[in-house]
């Protein structure tokens, strides 16, 4: 799988997955937006882990903690050394949503399936129904660098003041203001509509094919530095609403087209949009 990718190794097809549905140092992982999905039928031997039941503190808006970390991935039978692979719907947000978790805690060996839930099932991959139970590890957590992938509201405020690049990965109507979430999606999240200033508008959706592989390295230039006017060296922040589509930018800008400064900013539009005295845009943006 090149496609001219700075990192091809991090994205894997679905015929690799199922070449390794046996391999006891692979440990499949299915994540979701919708949580009925994994009941309904998922990769054999996947286990699920939810965003926000999983790796989300229930109380503080964090992540959990190290030990839970630890402990989430012992008894998914995951072991410092396992390679996990994630997939999932919506072309993998969520997917690459908790990659980007998993690497706050300082996972190393991490892959996407390229296309998700999606494609396995649409190139009629097996799929089980039962849920998995694998013996339980003593994994202990590396600790990850977060400050260099993960952005907070001062950082981000920084960053403008710094005139860098902001990437909203929103849908048009939320970058412009004129909705809060996407169309057909409760709007709610945030009191006000808009972009943090200086933001540049491109769409998660731009960044993946109909069959939800990810587009070309070729394609993904032509997006990011073509129309955002982004360089290899820059310092990015990428944002949506929560961090989850825009983990799959900071995916996309990471491993597949190799830039080294990447961050993104999770609380995002939520965060950002009801922040007393912090500036927003609306309209289309420069």
């Amino acid at each position: 799988m090149g496609e001219g990718y700075a990192r091809p190794e991090v994205l894997v097809s679905t015929q690799w997955v199922l070449d390794h549905l046996d391999d006891p140092k692979v440990r499949i992982v299915e994540s979701d937006e919708d949580l009925l999905l994994y009941d309904l039928g998922h990769v054999p031997g996947a286990v699920r882990i939810d965003w926000q039941g999983d790796l989300q503190d229930q109380v503080l808006r964090d992540y959990i903690d190290a030990e839970k970390f630890a402990e989430l991935c012992r008894r998914n039978g995951i072991a410092e050394d396992t390679t996990v692979v994630f997939y999932g719907d919506k072309s993998n947000w969520w997917a690459c949503y908790a990659f980007w978790a998993f690497t706050l805690f300082g996972h190393k060996n991490l892959k996407v399936m390229n296309g998700g839930r999606k494609l396995w099932i649409d190139e009629g991959r097996p799929i089980s129904r039962e849920t998995p139970r694998y013996p339980a590890t003593t994994y202990q957590v590396a600790g990850g660098d977060e400050p260099a992938i993960r952005a907070f509201r001062d950082d981000v405020l920084d960053h403008i003041r710094a005139k860098k690049p902001l990437i909203d990965v929103r849908s048009p109507k939320e970058f412009t203001g004129e909705m809060l979430h996407m169309e057909d999606y409760p709007q709610e999240g945030s009191l006000r509509g808009g972009h943090i200033p200086g933001a540049r508008s491109i769409p998660w959706s731009r960044a993946v094919n109909d069959d939800g592989t990810f587009k070309s390295a070729a394609e993904l230039k032509a997006l990011y530095e073509g129309e955002a006017g982004l360089k290899p060296g820059d310092d990015v922040v990428a944002y949506c609403r929560i961090g989850e589509r825009s983990s799959l930018a900071w995916f996309a800008l990471t491993f597949l087209l190799g830039y080294p400064r990447v961050r993104n900013y999770d609380g995002s539009w939520t965060e950002w949009g009801n922040l007393v005295r912090v500036p927003i845009e609306r309209g289309a943006g420069a």
